[in-house]
This record gives structure tokens, C-alpha cells and sequence, in this order.
């Protein structure tokens, strides 16, 4: 028997390491480029996302085990983005430890259009290149690649390393969005009302209304979290930035606020409260653009039917409720999908919804077809590629996944809009630092400094914060704690608070430009009366949807055991009230942590 040779640690640790990648459908780290995700064909983009190599620089997002017959490739549509070096990380973590948090003035948080997307840096995105039935499906796809190449050499040209945000990489991803664009009749382009100057691009404007000749309506989703003058405010602004703009106001949860600030779900209101505000808006749009072309009547009495059974039954069933057709189409399909196709084909309206990640996109999607027919997440790029349902016979909607487009805003507002995955991060200490600054974090979060003495009571406010402060002292007072030294565990609870900003529980809301000056007339607008009664509230309520003062503990500990991204696959139509309201109610206490649900907006 011949002897066995050597075998050390390091390359037992190898092994694992090739073992568990060919376990996860990986076949090794490559060498790739920035432009790697258009070179490599279609069985080998199999690089972990976590990969730490010198020679990659993009990294991608939420990596899934692929199939053992490669029929489909789960990570086809991922996020790509560019990957950050260590010293740019490393620098942020010293910022986040040493830089004294001093909350910014009122005009720090107006945002104007030309600070985002300036017009000289050439912040386009990448065309479809022409083509022709006569080419081969192989040719289209290498020139298209090569088209791809050509963009982003052009805009990292322009633009020197560190200038631009994150932005989409993955060619895949770009060509759902044209074949979206050319399959559809009207576009809604939904944004999140918190920030919609982060979500519309206005090269994408230019191109849907001149080079296409198509109509957009821009869904300003989520009113619910913003203050009803500054929703008002935004409206007026974009519709005067962009004359052929529709602008409609979109909210999936209409009066149903946020009981305490770490409940995972809203607490239930009573019949009639529950429908979705803003498809009647939409439908409204689409019967002026379309101008009597499409017959949308059956559209109309299914809103009215969907507001009578939620009205009678307090929530959505499908009792009843006509079936919604749901089309699938090859690649080869949507390739050569001819772009000069006639409007309103065979009298049917085609909707396509596009927008950034994480600005609601599949919540209006259910809330416009009646019920659940898309999942959805807080998790960018949870929608991996489009579908089509028809919603009535003469009306088809179509999903798009969310995509990300080159601009100039900084990285760390991108983070708190949910354009990248907070479990992805590596330093998420400077978002904490930029969250802070721009809200009342003190009195929400009722911190106590890491520094503070029992036995020298001070006053908080008083004290000098860090962002890694507010970290630790968030650890300390939701008990996370490292498994090994059971130190406060700052990573996890940064994690924690970009997710409360993420969902509205910490309101951050951008402003247009001069919204200081003119406040007072916004507040006194003869339109606000329509906003609020989109938003569910009443006029005595607060901007924050009128929280309720909590006699007993917040958010049980079990909630936020589960605030990983793997977890937050959850309904955003469901509004089912969480075990520590239930327990509430009964005078029990889960935990021993409380948080009292206050005005968060102030």
C-alpha cells in the first residue's frame, strides 16, 4: 500500500472551500473584469459574491445555488455593482468612529435634478442597438454586448473612480428593460416618494417620450410615509420639470401605520380600510393617453368590484374574482421583439412598470391586479425577470426587475433608498452617520450613549455621537451581542437601523428645492385635502400616519432575530397584526427591550 502523502491545513481548507462552491453551482473564482458579466457566455458567471480578489471589481448581489442540470441559471439577473476597494472601506469605518454627528440644515435635505443627474457628465444608459430580422439570435447578442462595452467605457470616462453611484453592470438586466420598454404601450415608472429624485432618471424621459413617442406616468408610491404637503410639493415640482409627465400618487397601505417602531407588519384597520389608494388614479391616466383607442370600461368595474369586496369583507380573497392570465415569454421571444410594433395592438393597453429596486414595483403590481400574484421583499433585486398578467381582457401589465441607474448621489443615500442590499454591505457605519444627521434619532430611538456612567446621569443630547455610537448603543439596548466575546454587536444593529429607515419607521423624506420658503403655502394648498384622504388619515393626525403611544413593550426579540434578507420575503399586503401587539393586548410582556412608537417625522 503506498504511503500517504502530506496533507496540510491550509490545503484541507482548499478543499472545503472548492467543495462548497461546486456546492453552491460554482465552478471557481475566475478572473474577471468590470466588463466580465457581458464577456463570459451563459455557464460561466458562477463567481462568488463575496469574492475578495484583487482582480475583481464587481460584485455580485445575492448569489443562489444553481440547478444540477443548468437549465436555468438563477443568478442571471443579479445585481452587479461595483466593487469598493478596501482602503475606500476602511477609510469610512475611521470617519464612522472618529466624526462628531451634528444634524444638517433644513437645505441639506432639498434635493434638486441637476445635482443628481448633471447634464454634462453624459448619465445616459445603454440603448438597444439596431437590428433586423434577417440577423441571427448569436449576432444580436454579441452585438449588443459590444454596445454595452462601449456605454461603460464612455461613462467611466467622463466620470473619474468615486463620482458615480451605484449602478447596474449586468447586460442581462438591461435587456429586460428594453424588451419592457418595446413591448409597451404606456410606461409607469414608479418611484419611492421619500426620494424620487434619486429614481428618475431624466435621460430615460427623453428617451421613452421623444425616441419612442410613448407616454409615461410617474407613480409616486408609498405617500403613506411622507408628509401630505411635501407629497404635494413633489408633485408639482416634477410636473413642472417635465411637461408630458402623467404624475399619480400610489400607496399600498392607506391608514395603516406602523403601531411601534420595530413591528415587522401594520397593524389591521377596520372593513373598508384596507384597498390600495391610487388604481383609480392610474386608470384615469391611462384613459386620457389612450383617448377612447382602448376599451378600459372592464378595468373600471374591477376597481369598483375590488373596493366592494374589500369594503365587505375587509380584505382582498379571490372568492369570486376572475382569474389573472399570466404570460410567459422565451428569450428568443423578447430578442426579437420588433420595436416599431403598433400601439395598442388588437386593442389591448400594455403596461410596463419600471423603476429602481426597492420602490414597490410588485406591490403595485397586487394592489392593481386585486390580489398577491408577485412576491416581494425589501431585498433589491427580488424580481428577477419580467412577466406579463393580463388584469382584464383589453388591459396586460408587465413587471420589469428594478434596475439601477448611473447617477451622482451620494453611495450613502443610495444604501438608506434600499437601492443596495444592506446584508451585502461591507461598511454600513457612514449610512448610520448620514441617517442620524438628517433625523431626530435621539428622541426616536431613546439611546443611551456607550460612554454614560450610572452613576453621572447626563443628559444625551448633551454628549458628543459617533456613528459607531448610535451603533453600539442600539446593540446595547436591543441586546445584540457577538457569539464569541458577547461584545455589543455594532454590525448587526447598523443593519437593524438602515432597515427601520428602509421600511419608513425612520422617516427620511428629500424635499424639492425652495420647499423651506414655500411651506406654508404647500401646507395650505386647496389639494392637500385629496393627498391626505389618499394617504387614510384624518386631518388631526400627525405626518407620520398618527402613531398610538404603547402602555406596554415594542417589537418582540423574535422579530428582529429574523431581520435577515433571507427572511424578508413577507407580503406587502399583509397586515395582520405581530405577536407582540397580540401579547400587548393581553398585558404580556415578550421582552425586555421597549421602544416607544413617537413621531418619527419631527
Amino acid at each position: 500500500m503506498p504511503r500517504k502523502k502530506p496533507f496540510s491545513n491550509k490545503q484541507k481548507k482548499k478543499q472545503l472551500q472548492v467543495k462548497r462552491e461546486k456546492k453552491r453551482g460554482e465552478t471557481g473564482s475566475s478572473h474577471s473584469s468590470r466588463n466580465a458579466s457581458v464577456e463570459r457566455g451563459p455557464g460561466r458567471d458562477r463567481q462568488s459574491d463575496t469574492s475578495d480578489s484583487e482582480t475583481t471589481d464587481i460584485r455580485r448581489i445575492n448569489h443562489q445555488p444553481g440547478s444540477r442540470d443548468g437549465r436555468y441559471d438563477p443568478n442571471r439577473f443579479r445585481l452587479h455593482f461595483e466593487k469598493e476597494s478596501k482602503e475606500e472601506v476602511e477609510k469610512r469605518k475611521k470617519i464612522a468612529r472618529e466624526k462628531i454627528l451634528k444634524p444638517v440644515a433644513e437645505k441639506e435635505l432639498e434635493m434638486d435634478m441637476t445635482q443628481i443627474y448633471p447634464e454634462e457628465k453624459g448619465l445616459d444608459f445603454p440603448r438597444r442597438p439596431s437590428w433586423h430580422y434577417n440577423m441571427q439570435r448569436e449576432e444580436l447578442l454579441r452585438k449588443e454586448g459590444k454596445s454595452f462595452l462601449e456605454y461603460l467605457e464612455a461613462i467611466h470616462f467622463k466620470n473619474p473612480p468615486g463620482t458615480l453611484s451605484h449602478f447596474e453592470h449586468n447586460l442581462e438586466t438591461w435587456r429586460q428593460l428594453w424588451r419592457v420598454m418595446e413591448m409597451s404601450d404606456v410606461i409607469l415608472l414608479i418611484v419611492d416618494i421619500r426620494h424620487p429624485v434619486l429614481q428618475f432618471p431624466p435621460a430615460l424621459y427623453h428617451y421613452i417620450t421623444g425616441e419612442l413617442k410613448k407616454y409615461i406616468i410617474l407613480v409616486l408610491n408609498k405617500v403613506d410615509l411622507c408628509p401630505a404637503p411635501l407629497v404635494l410639493a413633489w408633485k408639482h415640482y416634477l410636473t413642472k420639470q417635465f411637461p408630458h409627465l402623467h404624475c399619480v400618487c400610489f400607496t399600498s397601505h392607506p391608514g395603516q401605520p406602523y403601531s411601534t417602531l420595530l413591528q415587522k407588519k401594520r397593524v389591521r384597520k377596520k372593513a373598508g380600510q384596507n384597498q390600495a389608494g391610487g388604481p383609480f388614479h392610474i386608470m384615469r391616466a391611462c384613459q386620457e393617453i389612450t383617448a377612447g383607442r382602448v376599451d378600459l370600461s372592464s378595468w373600471e368595474k374591477k376597481i369598483q368590484r375590488d373596493a366592494v369586496a374589500v369594503g365587505t369583507e375587509g380584505d382582498q380573497t379571490d372568492d369570486g374574482s376572475e382569474s389573472v392570465l399570466m404570460e410567459h415569454l422565451s428569450d428568443v421571444a423578447m430578442e426579437m421583439n420588433s420595436p416599431t410594433q403598433e400601439l395598442y395592438k388588437d386593442g389591448i393597453l400594455t403596461l410596463g412598470c419600471i423603476g429602481f429596486p426597492n420602490v414597490g414595483k410588485s406591490s403595485v403590481l397586487n394592489s392593481l391586479v386585486g390580489r398577491k400574484v408577485v412576491s416581494v421583499s425589501r431585498t433589491p433585486g427580488h424580481t428577477k425577470y419580467f412577466q406579463t398578467y393580463y388584469l382584464t381582457p383589453t388591459v396586460k401589465l408587465c413587471d420589469c426587475p428594478g434596475l439601477v441607474f448611473p447617477s451622482q448621489v451620494d453611495r450613502q443615500l443610495q444604501i438608506l433608498a434600499g437601492i443596495y442590499p444592506v446584508s451585502q454591505l461591507q461598511e454600513p457605519y457612514s449610512s448610520v452617520g448620514y441617517l442620524c444627521e438628517r433625523t431626530n434619532f435621539l428622541s426616536v430611538l431613546k439611546l443611551t450613549h456607550p460612554d454614560h456612567s450610572p452613576e453621572t446621569p447626563q443628559d444625551p443630547k448633551t454628549q458628543d455621537w459617533t456613528a459607531w455610537d448610535v451603533c453600539e448603543a442600539w446593540a446595547e439596548r436591543r441586546g445584540y451581542k457577538t457569539a464569541k466575546a458577547a461584545r455589543n454587536d455594532a454590525y448587526r444593529a447598523a443593519n437593524s437601523l438602515l432597515r427601520l429607515a428602509i421600511d419608513g419607521r425612520m422617516c427620511l423624506c428629500l424635499r424639492p428645492t425652495g420647499y423651506a420658503q414655500s411651506k406654508d403655502e404647500w401646507e395650505s394648498h386647496p389639494d392637500l385635502a385629496e393627498i391626505i384622504a389618499l394617504q387614510g388619515r384624518k386631518e388631526e393626525e400627525n405626518e407620520c400616519g398618527g402613531r398610538e403611544d404603547d402602555k406596554g413593550e415594542s417589537s418582540s426579540e423574535l422579530e428582529e432575530d429574523n431581520d435577515r434578507d433571507a427572511d424578508d420575503d413577507e407580503d406587502a399586503d399583509g397586515d395582520d397584526e405581530d405577536d407582540t401587539v397580540k401579547a400587548d393586548r393581553k398585558g404580556l410582556t415578550l421582552n425586555m427591550f421597549s421602544v416607544l412608537g413617537e413621531n418619527e417625522c419631527e
